[in-house]
């Protein structure tokens, strides 16, 4: 029998998309031997609904060129093009019908959105539909007191572990499970980025994103009104 694809979707502003963002896809492709990333641009992410965010276009744009030499990810409209703003719980239905059970899905969110992650719509249900991966920085801990004891019951602390381990238990679990690590620890935001384009620095915007990505900041002149400090975005953000 055909073992399912491992589909993980990392959704967020991406505004702009970093280093940081593609560092945490390749890695957790590796040690959870993913068979794609998709990433998810958010129209207005739901909890970002009263900040300044960069149109969606914009967005989606250089996101397709920050992934374009990656066969492994691609990039997904389905936020963007929704009647409605969707939440993280209407966004896994979707995906889970698109695919039915050709794959197993994967969630992708931050230490952030972990701790968060009892005030999004539907949040256990959230953590049903699909495996967690929530990623953190080394030696941070990571609270489990604010979830259920059945949540807890299906948390899998994977920091530290290698490859082999891993798939040790993604293929013995029954369900969905929460999986915590650390695989990558790279400390980049997008405030870093849009900073570094309002005081026009070229060489550090070129250390935080990919060429194209800071030709097309370049060309189209975003975040030219403004020292980061206006937006609020941590990288590794999920949505409510």
């Amino acid at each position: 029998m055909k073992a399912r694809r491992r589909i993980a979707l990392y959704g967020g502003t991406f505004d702009p998309v970093h280093v940081g963002h593609t560092a945490v896809a390749r890695g957790l492709l590796e040690l959870f031997g993913l068979d794609e990333v998709v990433f998810v641009p958010a129209f207005v992410a739901p909890h970002k609904r009263d900040r300044k965010v960069s149109p969606a276009l914009d967005r989606h744009a250089m996101l397709a060129l920050a992934t374009q030499g990656e066969a492994c990810f691609r990039v997904s409209t389905v936020e963007l093009t929704a009647p409605e703003r969707p939440y993280t719980v209407d966004t896994l239905a979707h995906f889970l019908g698109a695919y039915g059970g050709r794959a197993r899905l994967f969630f992708v969110m931050g230490a952030d959105s972990w701790e968060e992650i009892t005030t999004w719509r539907e949040w256990e249900r959230v953590l049903g539909l699909a495996d967690q991966l929530v990623v953190t920085r080394p030696g941070y801990e990571l609270p489990t007191g604010h979830v259920t004891d059945e949540v807890r019951g299906r948390i899998v602390d994977a920091r530290g572990a290698a490859r082999a381990r891993v798939e040790r238990q993604i293929q013995g679990a029954g369900g969905s499970r929460v999986y915590l690590t650390d695989v990558v620890n790279v400390r980049v935001a997008a405030t870093d980025v849009r900073a570094a384009v309002g005081r026009g620095d070229r060489e550090t915007l070129g250390a935080l994103v990919a060429p194209a990505v800071a030709e097309y900041i370049g060309k189209y002149g975003l975040y030219r009104e403004t020292d980061g400090t206006e937006f609020s975005d941590a990288g590794i953000k999920g949505k409510h």
